[in-house]
């Protein structure tokens, strides 16, 4: 969602407890639209892991966010950039107030009061609103990620005033209070604002708060914490010294980076798919939902070890043969091994004789990019273009006739054999060359991802060619992938595109190929190209054209005190 968009359903009234909710500090404000721009300022709807990980930042660990929110639209393969059209209807707020008043219970409740609350009420069951204020501006800044304006404050005090007098309960009016703040479309949705550049009159930039807010989603998949909000408020973040300063603080924190990197790849790779990952359990009985959850960590454990643990060449996530594995991971891969329950999961380097080398030959890939009883050379192969390459392979038409696949001759017994009879199809043949050659390599594995030699009575061949590379087996297509050109420069333009939260404009591609440049230059590590991304001019810009008045989503709350 850029600059300018906005929705009303985004605060229904609903009454709970014979209060009305929807007042004081949960209601925001539709500003005026804005002229389009090419690098504009962006809005996003928070998804569940930043929401966690801001209530974490702001009030520690111990405060749980349980929030599962409906995926969000993909554009250009990222649910990251579908969250910037995101709209709020009446059943996801639901599911935001819910949690809210959750993490309101838990923060003025007796286990945590004490630690959070910086003051005390001169009588527990009557307002205090001296003590409310110091709480509630504390909470309201780091919530809103700039100080509330008296008036604000003013409002979000009156809220816990008349309900904590109404129930004869001071914490109950503050638990009331924080909860409008953080259903607040300023809280839930991650706005970007712009102000003027003093260094070049007539121009905008982006705000302090706002760059902070793209280093946190970018490095640690969270709004900026304390430290990071005061280098914006500071001016710090404005200067490239303090930009470099506070990136470099964000990389050394190794717990941080390490959910910012999983955040992007979760992204990335469409692991929001495996929740309702299913298989049909006579024919593959080994594949559990234990299963399921612990393949889409898998590829997690490696893409981590690999970029941040050993700080290696992220090609070599296509061909490594250092994995993770859970007993039941073990189980299904048939690799003899125990592995204490303590531990959960253990390292295990693959034997150069196994038929498995990196991530397109885990359990993960091949699992949810097969049907429920069957693999599906095409559904890998589009995937690995479309998630590893930025390569869009168009929709079968809806006039195809799957019955080669579905209900194919018994005497074509292996998906090569079904695949070819498929493509004479020519409405078929344009996208299964795209597709298959990628695919078919990988048909020495079933559709739970387990190892197999024949099909059906038949050997199965897995040879094939890929950028210009001849190869027997699946091992030889991850190697050609690994040369590819493709693999790094989609992801130099994924991870920036994430980070801007919208597509890169025209403008910027030179930008990304300077990026791709200094990426190889680099070795292909990952830290380095966040580093770069980080601290480049480019990652903050937007364009001259956005209106210095433009205020995506006004903070002038005093007027929604109406019922």
């Amino acid at each position: 969602m850029t600059t300018g968009h906005w929705t009303s359903t985004l605060m229904p009234a609903f009454v709970v407890g014979g209060l009305m909710l929807v007042h004081l500090c949960a209601q925001g404000q539709e500003p005026a639209a804005a002229p389009p721009a090419v690098n504009a300022p962006v809005i996003r709807l928070m998804n569940a892991g930043q929401y966690a990980n801001e209530i974490a930042y702001v009030f520690g660990s111990d405060i749980k966010a349980p929030l599962r929110l409906p995926s969000f639209r993909r554009v250009d393969g990222l649910a990251g950039l579908g969250a910037g059209s995101a709209l709020v209807p009446a059943g996801t707020f639901n599911i935001f107030y819910g949690t809210a008043q959750a993490v309101a219970e838990q923060v003025v409740g007796p286990a945590h009061r004490d630690l959070l609350i910086p003051c005390k009420p001169k009588e527990a069951h009557m307002p205090d609103d001296v003590c409310a204020g110091q709480f509630l501006g504390k909470v309201g800044h780091l919530i809103f990620h700039r100080p509330l304006s008296a008036d604000v404050l003013r409002v979000c005090v009156k809220a816990a005033h008349e309900t904590g007098e109404r129930l004869q309960n001071f914490y109950a009016g503050l638990q009331y209070a924080l909860t409008g703040m953080l259903v607040a479309p300023e809280f839930l949705y991650l706005v970007e604002e712009v102000e003027p550049d003093p260094r070049h009159p007539g121009v905008s930039r982006l705000d302090g708060p706002s760059r902070a807010m793209r280093l946190g989603l970018l490095l640690w998949n969270a709004p900026p914490d304390v430290e990071l909000l005061r280098a914006a408020e500071s001016g710090e973040l404005q200067t490239t010294a303090g930009t470099a300063r506070q990136v470099g603080r964000m990389l050394a924190s190794p717990l941080r980076l390490e959910n910012g990197i999983r955040a992007f790849f979760s992204d990335m790779l469409l692991l929001d798919a495996f929740p309702d990952l299913v298989k049909d359990p006579i024919i593959y009985p080994d594949f559990t939902a234990k299963v399921a959850t612990d393949s889409s960590e898998q590829i997690l454990q490696i893409i981590s070890d690999q970029l941040l643990t050993r700080q290696g060449d992220y090609r070599d996530i296509f061909t490594t043969r250092r994995i993770f594995l859970t007993q039941a991971l073990a189980t299904l891969y048939r690799i003899p091994i125990s592995i204490p329950s303590s531990l959960d999961w253990a390292p295990y380097d693959l034997p150069d004789n196994d038929p498995r080398a990196g991530i397109l030959t885990q359990v993960g890939f091949l699992s949810v990019n097969s049907h429920p009883g069957r693999s599906s050379a095409t559904r890998r192969g589009k995937a690995l273009r479309e998630n590893f390459m930025c390569q869009t392979v168009p929709e079968p038409p809806p006039n195809v006739d799957f019955s080669a696949i579905e209900n194919p001759d018994p005497r074509l017994r292996t998906a090569r054999e079904r695949l070819d009879m498929h493509r004479k199809n020519p409405v078929c043949a344009g996208c299964h060359k795209i597709t298959d050659p990628l695919g078919l390599p990988l048909e020495s594995f079933d559709g739970a991802g387990k190892f197999r030699a024949t099909e059906n009575g038949a050997e199965i061949d897995t040879s094939g060619s890929f950028s210009g590379k001849q190869f027997q087996d699946a091992r030889g297509l991850a190697a050609a992938v690994h040369d590819d050109p493709a693999i790094t420069s989609c992801l130099v333009r994924r991870l920036y595109e994430y980070g801007v939260g919208r597509r890169i404009s025209a403008e910027e591609k030179s930008v990304v190929r300077d990026l791709e440049s200094g990426f190889k230059d680099a070795g292909y590590r990952f830290v380095p190209l966040l580093r770069a991304i980080a601290t480049s001019a480019a990652f903050y810009s937007i364009s001259a054209t956005v209106p210095d008045a433009t205020r995506t989503l006004s903070t002038s709350l005093a007027g929604s005190s109406r019922h």
